[in-house]
Formats: structure tokens, sequence, C-alpha cells
């Protein structure tokens, strides 16, 4: 399905309001929308773009940071990334106050009801704490995401000069919804093509080896996080952690969990998994480099793993508690060069580019985020097509827990964030590639409470208590409360009714006994009166 009529049949048929995840709105995939440069879709509340009519936001120009990017990658006007998004759009929709979205038709991050008003904070919980039932529904979450179509976005499968000056040409394909987020990963990761086959230039990535990693990522978790709640109307769900510090093999490859390992091949997922049926895409980086052609999304075999057979000489070990505490002390966000040999820079350890017990840039060996990656020697080990494997998800999880408690353990300003000079795409200016809505790297330096989720571990006793005991009756009672509002009114109607009704009977009962006494007093009258003539003790007696 392609095109504004199919995404809005769609969007009818499955109830999905709009919201900005990435890459393109299939409102923009158009020929028109390419030739004019401009996204601003209609929000389908008022009918104008980016629900102007409403005050939601308005279309405009788009300004990028024109700030200096480093040495690293020297060329200029060569790719689609570079200054992004102004290769297909100068103007998009810029939302007011809590709005946000492609059409400024949802809230930002932390925010939820009709007028994005209300602030809600939710909590990522520990993937081996929750019940059996609530990891089951996790999985089926996953599963339900790779065999859905996204009904919001496409993907590009060309570049921007492959389809046209006027954008006769456009190029875009249907995705399922969790493969959306593995190409976004391999779309911000690939090489960049400078022209013919196999000419490429490697030492390029908008969410790697520098500042943006952390800040990216997290971004990347969010919008994932949300396209999930569309897709099953669980607004609750959340993505769990996985906590690996000292572990000493993958405690969540169980048949119960992410998948045991295939007793027939060992790279290969348990049959007993659901996630043994998987297609991986976007796995053949150097394929598509002498090709000169961009990832279409197309299966490509198995998801691969086999943990804890890698090269030992890379990894030596996995990350201890011992190490992250060391990585959370480092005082500087990033250090001179902004790069993978940074030294003493917090981002750089934490990436997994030095020793995290010193900071110091080493080669040839792989530690802490990178060293899970390595460790599962399989799809996850290759940047690109690294989110092919849902492990990926709480893996990045824990990783950006760490990066909140470094932010709550040294409090920086969004003044040691760089603001020039680091590698293309991670400038604090710079919009993240490839979202639409754009999101700029220093905006998400920030504590995670701002963006209105917590990580059940950073929370103190008192909080814990709250969430696990008292929130989900407080949840169970705020869904229920117009319900229980209605039995109570009805409840009251009911009892003044009844009372009313009581009362009413009683003061007819009162009325007929009146009336029974001045019967009796009638028919006795006579009698006192003939009697009078005996005497007064008649009336007496008979009174």
């Amino acid at each position: 399905m392609r095109g504004p009529n199919a995404c809005a049949l769609v969007l009818l048929v499955l109830q999905l309001p709009g919201f900005c995840v990435a890459q393109f709105p299939r409102l923009c995939a158009t020929s028109e929308a390419l030739r004019t440069k401009e996204c601003c879709p209609a929000w389908q509340g008022d009918g104008s773009a980016c629900g102007a009519t409403s005050g939601r936001g308005f279309c405009t120009e788009v300004e990028v940071s024109e700030e200096p990017w480093g040495p690293q990658y020297p060329h200029r006007g060569i790719d689609d990334r570079e200054r992004w998004p102004l290769a297909f759009f100068n103007r998009t929709c810029r939302c007011a106050g809590n709005y946000d979205g492609f059409n400024c038709g949802e809230c930002r991050f932390g925010y939820r009801g009709p007028g994005c008003g209300e602030f809600r904070e939710s909590v990522r919980p520990n993937i081996l704490s929750l019940s059996v039932a609530e990891q089951q529904r996790f999985i089926s979450y996953l599963n339900l995401a790779k065999n859905t179509v996204n009904p919001d976005y496409v993907i590009t499968t060309g570049t921007r000069a492959e389809m046209g000056v006027d954008g006769e040409n456009p190029m875009f394909s249907d995705v399922n919804t969790y493969d959306l987020f593995v190409w976004i990963h391999y779309y911000v990761s690939r090489d960049a093509f400078l022209g013919g086959p196999g000419n490429v230039w490697r030492d390029i990535d908008f969410a790697h080896e520098s500042a943006a990693f952390l800040p990216w990522h997290r971004v990347f978790l969010l919008l994932w996080e949300h396209e999930i709640q569309k897709i099953t109307g669980d607004f609750n769900f959340t993505i769990p952690y996985w906590d690996w510090r000292d572990a000493q093999a993958c405690d969540v490859c169980t048949d119960a969990l992410m998948g045991g390992r295939s007793s027939l091949n060992p790279n290969l997922i348990s049959p007993a998994s659901v996630f043994s049926s998987w297609k991986v895409i976007c796995t053949q980086p150097e394929e598509y480099n002498t090709q000169e052609t961009l990832c279409k999304a197309n299966g490509e075999g198995p998801l691969l793993r086999n943990p804890g057979n890698h090269d030992p000489g890379r990894v030596t070990r996995l990350p201890t508690s011992a190490d992250v505490d060391a990585v959370v002390g480092l005082t500087e966000y990033e250090t001179d060069t902004l790069d993978r040999f940074a030294n003493g820079s917090f981002r750089n350890a934490l990436e997994g580019f030095a020793n995290p017990e010193t900071g110091m840039a080493i080669t040839g060996q792989s530690t802490m985020h990178n060293s899970l990656h390595m460790f599962m020697n399989g799809s996850m080990s290759s940047v690109q097509g690294s989110a092919n494997d849902p492990i990926f998800l709480l893996h990045h999880a824990f990783i950006d827990s760490i990066f909140e408690r470094w932010l709550r353990t040294h409090t920086p300003p969004r003044t040691l964030y760089p603001r020039t000079n680091a590698p293309i795409g991670h400038n604090d200016g710079y919009y993240m590639v490839p979202f639409l809505s754009l999101y700029r790297n220093g905006d998400y330096f920030v504590t995670n409470k701002v963006l209105g989720y917590e990580y059940a571990y950073l929370m103190d006793p008192g909080q814990r208590f709250v969430q696990e005991f008292l929130t989900p009756y407080l949840q169970q009672a705020q869904n229920i409360w117009q319900w229980l509002l209605g039995a109570g009114i009805l409840g009251a109607l009911i009892a003044t009714l009844v009372a009313a009704v009581v009362v009413v009977a009683i003061r007819r009962r009162k009325q007929s006994n009146r009336r029974k006494l001045q019967s009796i007093y009638s028919e006795r009258q006579p009698l006192l009166n003939s009697s009078s003539e005996e005497g007064s003790a008649s009336y007496q007696t008979t009174m």
C-alpha cells in the first residue's frame, strides 16, 4: 500500500493516530512532496496542515545547523544524510507546546491526553523480574511488530538523485514495524556512496563513534516503544532492560525469553522459540556497496546468534559492576578528537572503544556496549544489521540507563555537549538522521525524567513500592473512573428514589391511620352523647 489514500485507509481500519517515528511518512512519500520539498501533512483532527487551525503547529522552513563537522568526513554534497533533512525536504511541521509528530497529531515524549497536557512517567522494568505472563506478552508484541506492515511510514529504496530532479521516480517501500527500526539503524550507520560500484566512504556514522551515540539511541528506543504501544493498544508498554553486569553467559537466551541455542546448529535459534522463524534484513553491507544500492528490507536469511563463541582476544570478558561504576565516574562526556580515539570520554568508554578502568582509548578490543554485541556472535555483531536481534532492545535499554546514571551523577550543563567539530551528524544542533519530526542531538542530553520514563533499578525504595504495588491499582481505577462515577450517580439516584418512596409510604400510612381514627370517632360519638345521661365514665371508659 502506498500514497495518501492507502495511508488514510490503514489509519481508518486500525484506528491508529499519526505519530512521527522515522524515515518517511506515507503522506510525504510522493512525487509532489519531493518536488516541492515540503512535508507538512494535514492533521486529521481539523484537516489543516500541521493542525494549524487548532494551534497544534505550523508548516515552516527547516533551519539546519551550519556549525562545521570534524575531519573524519571531508566531503560535502555527496550523501543524502548531510544537513538532514534538506536533501528531501526543506519545509516540515514545527509543533507548538507539547504537540509532536510529522503532522503535530501526537504528543511529546511523556505527555498524553487529547490536549497533550497530562505528564505521566512510565517505568522500564528488568526483563528477568517480569512475571512469565509479562515476558510472554513482550515476546508476542515483538512478533506482532514483525508481522504488521507499518501504517504510517515507508522506507526509501533509492537515493534522492535516483528519484529524479522533480521526484518523478519516487522509490519507497512498505516495511513491517519491527524491520522499520532495523532499517533505520542500518541507514544511519551505512557507508556513504562516492560514485561507482564499491566506491564508498566508510568513516561515517550518524549514530555511533561520537557524541550522538547516546542521545540518538535514546530517541530511537522512545520511538520504537511508541510504535509498539500503537499497534498493540497497550499504552502502558515499556521496553524492558537486561542488566548484564557480572553475567557469565546470556541469561536471556532461553526459549522462554529471547530464544535458546538450536541443538541442530549452534548459530541458529532454537525451533522452540518464535524468533527461529524470523528473517533478517540489511545484513549484507558489502553487497550494497558493490551494487551502490540501499538495503531494500528484503529477507536475507535466519536470525543468527551463538553467544560466547566469539573471538576471546577481542572480548576478554563481559562488563562487571565495577566496570560500570568506573565508567560512570568519568567526568567528561567528550574529549579531544570527539570520536572512537577519545581518551577520558564517558561516551567513548561506555560505547566500548576505551578501557573502562582508565578511560583510555584502545584498539583491537571491544568493551562495555561493544562487547555485548560481539559476545552474541551473530546478527547482533554487525553494526548495520544489529537491530535484527531483539536482544538489541534489552541491551540498549540498559546502556541508556547507564547514560541516565551518569547524567544524574554529574548533572552536566548542555555546554558540555560538543557544539562544533564533532564527526558529521554529532554536533549539538544537528538533526538526528533519519527522523521526521526533527530532533536535535543536544535536546536529548537531559535526564529521562524530563522525557517521561524511569528505570526500575534506579528508583528509590519508596518510588518502587508506589510503582509496583499502588500504581497498577490507580491505573485500573483511572481506566474505570467514568464507570465508577456513573455507578455512584446511579446508586445515589436509586437511594434517593427509595427514600422518597419510603417517605411517601409513611405519609400515606399516617393519613390512613388518621382517617381510620376519624371513622371510629364518628361512629361512637352518638353513643357517648346518649350515655351522657348515665355519666361520663362510659366516655372515659370508651376513650
